[in-house]
């Protein structure tokens, strides 16, 4: 079954400044219509005070609520899907967990890891980091713009349709060259939950993307 899958990924982050729900909401009332809820730091309580009010944000602005990992709360609130950071998880066994109905995302690093991904049935993929990222600290290689190019002439060689997104230290101006690679949209969270004006970067990665 294919999902909608937009093209601008919206990330929650951890910040001092602003609550995920803050975060969220700024975002849905400038437009936004993906937003990915990541907290690794709360307990199951303090995730579902979260995401139950993020819920409520993205259905009064008909956005798709997506929460990174933590599948054990999917019966507990109106979640559409999940984001697995995992790259070794066992997708096949998360896919049967969840069912159809949910979306599935997944991240890779290799187009080997893309290939995986889409053998085991995820709707979408995070590809990356495209940069140095603060928001999620890894000692996988930049891909930069020459490793996502190389990524989807393979993929269309093996003509595998899947929906890949940049992730990892991408900014504004960096959209334009990523897309030319042949990628299907971009997934960001600092570039826009750092910037003094939270609404305006959202609103500049979105306008690029139209």
């Amino acid at each position: 079954m294919k999902k909608y899958i937009e093209q601008l990924h919206y990330i929650t982050h951890d910040l001092e400044t602003l609550s995920h729900v803050e975060q969220a909401r700024i975002v849905c009332e400038a437009g936004g219509k993906w937003v990915q809820y990541r907290c690794l730091t709360k307990n199951d309580e303090e995730l579902l005070s979260d995401i139950n009010q993020i819920a409520a944000i993205c259905d009064d602005w008909g956005a798709t609520l997506i929460v990174t990992d933590h599948i054990h709360l999917k019966d507990k609130a109106d979640i559409q899907g999940f984001h697995i950071e995992d790259m070794d998880a066992d997708f096949l066994s998360i896919r049967a967990a969840l069912g159809e109905a949910y979306t599935l995302g997944g991240s890779s690093n290799t187009v080997e890891g893309l290939m995986r991904l889409f053998r085991d049935g995820v709707d979408y993929a995070g590809f990356g980091p495209f940069a140095h990222t603060d928001t999620k600290p890894n000692s996988f290689p930049h891909l930069g713009l020459q490793g996502y190019a190389q990524a989807m002439i393979k993929l269309k060689e093996l003509e595998l349709e899947l929906p890949v997104l940049a992730v990892g230290g991408v900014k504004l101006e960096d959209v334009d060259a990523l897309m030319e690679t042949g990628i299907f949209g971009i997934a960001v969270s600092s570039a826009i939950n750092q910037a003094e004006d939270v609404e305006a970067a959202y609103l500049d990665f979105y306008q690029k993307l139209r």
